[in-house]
């Protein structure tokens, strides 16, 4: 039976400023209890490197390490913490399954906003910021290892960039259901955020349409049971938001649906 230690990144960008408290939120649920797993929160040592957001992802990856004999599952106040996992797990070379509303693939050159949770997984596949990869010691992974689903809200030059390259892009996350999946060991990135805000509705960056918890679940157990599941993170709501009880009941059941997927093997 696959055995699970559950990792806290109480982080946003590598700040506790504009933070939600979310991971505690879900540690306080009992999450850990209810799949007999120790809990740990990340201990960033901020006076050894000047961009926090790269301790904030040595440390994940550090923790990662420590306990490389369990699954990780990551809950992260942001998508940076993406950095820190495939650090972690570099070992095992994983692919990447991303579930996302938003692309995460702009640059510092073509972003309009230059939010720099919109850049993470450009970074990872080698464009923009790396010095957040050399930071942490990571060579870009390949483009055709990294899927991403649901992909709704792009600026129009992430969308060229994105388009262009040769990541698989994924319109709906039904389809996953019958999606070719890698056959090396996959990372699986999940910003709740992809969800319909019906559903989770307590997110910063809200993107119009997306699917249902409904159809989201039978993907997440399609990964548990049939994929070489690696590690998982879960970008976590807005805990300061109308429907933040609404939208962790929501994370619950997506963890829940992959955590006993994969426990069943």
């Amino acid at each position: 039976m696959t055995e699970f230690i559950c990792i806290g990144v109480p982080y946003w960008l590598g700040s506790k400023a504009d933070y939600t408290g979310s991971v505690e939120v879900l540690r306080a649920s009992g999450i850990a209890e209810e799949l007999n797993a120790e809990w740990v929160d990340i201990a960033p040592d901020f006076d050894a490197v000047a961009d926090p957001l790269i301790a904030v992802n040595r440390a994940l990856a550090a923790a990662i390490r420590a306990h490389s004999d369990k699954l990780a599952l990551i809950f992260a106040g942001d998508c940076t913490s993406c950095l820190g996992a495939v650090s972690g797990l570099a070992t095992k070379d994983p692919a990447i399954v991303w579930y996302d509303a938003h692309g995460d693939f702009n640059t510092p050159e073509i972003s309009i906003s230059g939010f720099l949770g919109g850049m993470p997984l450009a970074a990872l596949v080698g464009k923009g910021n790396q010095h957040w990869m050399q930071g942490l010691g990571l060579s870009p992974l390949a483009e055709r290892d990294v899927l991403i689903t649901d992909v709704r809200d792009l600026d129009p030059d992430e969308a060229d960039l994105l388009h262009n390259s040769d990541v698989t892009v994924l319109t709906d996350v039904v389809d996953l259901m019958t999606a070719e999946l890698p056959q090396k060991p996959i990372y699986i990135h999940f910003d709740t955020d992809i969800t319909h805000l019906d559903d989770l509705p307590a997110v910063s960056y809200p993107a119009v349409g997306g699917p249902h918890v409904d159809d989201i679940l039978p993907t997440l157990e399609r990964l548990g049971r049939e994929a070489k599941v690696a590690g998982a993170l879960f970008t976590l709501w807005n805990n300061q938001l109308p429907g933040a009880e609404k939208s962790m009941q929501s994370t619950m059941q997506f963890i829940t649906a992959l955590a006993q997927a994969l426990q069943m093997r």
